[in-house]
């Protein structure tokens, strides 16, 4: 038992490293400046994408089968669909915005890093309103629930046929998801540490990663719309 419980949460962290996991945040990742900022989108998807598996794979150990390829197939071609979205509205606020960064400071002595674009401003620059995001991450969430039911049929096929109890089933997949969020914590901070320190120094390159990530994204999405709609 624990030996299957142990590998849902080794495959939960690998799972995080998939190529449409890293393309999903790391777009929803490039606007962003803050290291803390980015982890916590990354833990959020993790989060939506365990409450996904965690509902599916309830109701598969229940009923004693796995989701059915006909409907897992559309699933991941809407991921892809997804994809493209993501990365196109990383292009289009990239070319929209004409962005760069800069330190902006509070009364009170707090100083903050700033995605700012100058595109039709008439006001000085030091006297622009700046836009705190605060408040959950109900995207990120989404986005993560999304690539939940996307991902849910291999999981589903193992942890139905190696489960010899509903209860040992769905620890398996909470171990899963919790590893899945571990990892993309992890991969968060990778992606934040270029992101970041280009925001501070270099405008540049941090609209050249932007591009990069968009790129990517959409290059993924369509993968793997042709993979699962084609294939």
């Amino acid at each position: 038992m624990f030996g299957i419980l142990g590998l849902g949460f080794l495959l939960g962290m690998q799972h995080a490293l998939e190529a449409d996991h890293i393309a999903a945040v790391s777009s929803i990742a490039a606007r962003r400046s803050r290291v803390g900022d980015i982890v916590r989108h990354g833990l959020t998807w993790g989060l939506g994408h365990t409450l996904t598996l965690f509902a599916f794979a309830g109701a598969a150990l229940l009923l004693g089968h796995a989701i059915p390829e006909h409907v897992a197939s559309p699933l991941e071609t809407a991921v892809g669909v997804m994809l493209v979205g993501l990365g196109a509205h990383v292009l289009w606020r990239l070319w929209r915005d004409r962005v760069h960064f800069h330190r902006h400071g509070h009364d009170d002595g707090t100083v903050h890093i700033h995605a700012h674009s100058h595109a039709g401003e008439t006001r000085p620059h030091s006297r622009a309103a700046h836009a705190h995001e605060h408040g959950f991450r109900w995207r990120t969430l989404l986005v993560g629930l999304i690539h939940g039911m996307a991902g849910s049929a291999a999981l589903l096929v193992l942890a139905v046929s190696q489960a010899v109890s509903p209860a040992i089933g769905l620890g398996y997949v909470a171990l899963f998801g919790i590893g899945s969020m571990i990892g993309m914590a992890v991969l968060s901070m990778v992606i934040a540490v270029p992101l970041a320190v280009s925001a501070r120094w270099l405008t540049w390159a941090n609209r050249g990663l932007q591009g990069a990530v968009g790129a990517f994204t959409i290059a993924i999405g369509v993968t793997t719309i042709v993979e699962t709609a084609f294939g």
